[in-house]
């Protein structure tokens, strides 16, 4: 079997938190039609994400992110990877976030069928690993909305 070679990744996540922004993310993107976050702060304690979106999230929004997520975890759902070319994974992904000079070879994670996405970072291997997700603060300002979150 020929040996895969990825790009160098800048920075170890918490897994837990990774993969359950991977889901956060998805949705959110799926839901507002907002696509996936501009800008990322993943960390152990707690995570944020930004988006572009024309109204801010509502009490019931986070309530429904919320049980989605977990909903998700309780499922126990495998995290998969898979191994294309950018020529590939250009009719599928955004490759806007990808570093220039990148790798021919791009990992995509799945989460079942619920999210896939481009990424060089650590997963869990199956959702139950994530814990119990909650959305611990939100922001909106100027077009953008700021979404905080920690695993219990």
């Amino acid at each position: 079997m020929e040996k895969i070679i990825l790009n160098e990744h800048n920075k170890q996540e918490y897994p837990p938190m990774h993969t359950a922004e991977h889901l956060l993310n998805g949705e959110i993107a799926r839901r507002y039609g907002c696509g996936r976050a501009f800008n990322a702060h993943i960390e152990r304690k707690k995570s944020k994400l930004d988006y572009h979106m024309a109204r801010a999230i509502t009490p019931e929004d986070i309530k429904s992110l919320e049980d989605y997520v977990n909903a998700i975890v309780a499922e126990d759902v495998p995290v998969t990877e898979e191994f294309i070319t950018q020529a590939e994974a250009i009719d599928r992904f955004d490759m806007s976030r990808l570093p220039e000079g990148a790798s021919d070879t791009v990992r995509v994670v799945h989460i079942g069928d619920y999210d896939q996405c481009l990424c060089a970072g650590t997963h869990v291997s199956r959702t139950s690993e994530i814990g119990t997700f909650r959305i611990t603060s939100t922001r909106f300002q100027d077009g953008v909305q700021r979404i905080v979150f920690k695993l219990g």
